[in-house]
């Protein structure tokens, strides 16, 4: 094995769960979704106490061009938009409290599309979905995935590089996505590289 002078190899405890498949836990009958989840500014609540949400229903929008937009996760009630412990940042950070109720209905608002619309959409417009969706990045920072896919006017990129690597013991999530979900991985890469106008690219 290559190493480095001073370097560790812990135990992985892959096997803990890397044949285990991904299962849907049951919803919670509480949430507290904190709006500092991601680098940049904190998104702004959209809603009030008392609002009826359903699954993926906006809660609050992403403030500047470094933040992003935070949705529902269950449906439910609004019980509160209030300081919270965060589990990162070292001081109380608002969120937005849901209590839920027995359905979990989808908000009307979430649309899939076929492969022939998204064909269809160009690259901007691409960028405006992922920045409306609130998709970051997973490796720690949580980034704006939307800033990500900005690069300057002048940038020439000619390489996507889709990385699956799971460098930290017990992680087995990747694996499990790209054994379960491969078709949807590419079609995301695909997407992708048309945002970034990679040759080729659907």
């Amino acid at each position: 094995m290559i190493t480095f002078r001073g370097g560790i190899h812990p135990p992985e405890f892959k096997e803990l769960a890397e044949e285990k498949p991904i299962e849907i836990m049951p919803a919670p009958k509480q949430v507290v979704i904190p709006l500092s989840q991601h680098t940049g500014a904190p998104a702004k609540p959209v809603v009030n106490v008392g609002d009826e949400v359903k699954v993926g229903t906006l809660i609050a929008e992403s403030v500047g061009m470094i933040s992003a937009s935070v949705h529902a996760s269950i449906a439910g009630k609004v019980k509160g938009i209030e300081p919270w412990v965060h589990p990162v940042l070292p001081v109380p950070t608002k969120a937005v409290i849901i209590e839920a109720t027995e359905t979990d209905e989808l908000d009307p608002a979430i649309k899939p599309r076929t492969q022939a619309q998204i064909e269809k959409l160009s690259p901007d417009k691409i960028r405006e979905i992922v920045r409306d969706a609130g998709i970051v990045g997973l490796g720690g920072a949580a980034f704006p995935t939307s800033v990500k896919v900005t690069p300057p006017k002048d940038a020439k990129i000619d390489t996507l590089i889709i990385n699956g690597a799971e460098c930290e013991p017990f992680l087995t999530a990747d694996d499990r996505l790209m054994r379960e979900k491969p078709e949807g991985i590419i079609n995301g890469a695909r997407i992708l590289a048309k945002v970034l106008g990679l040759e080729g690219a659907c």
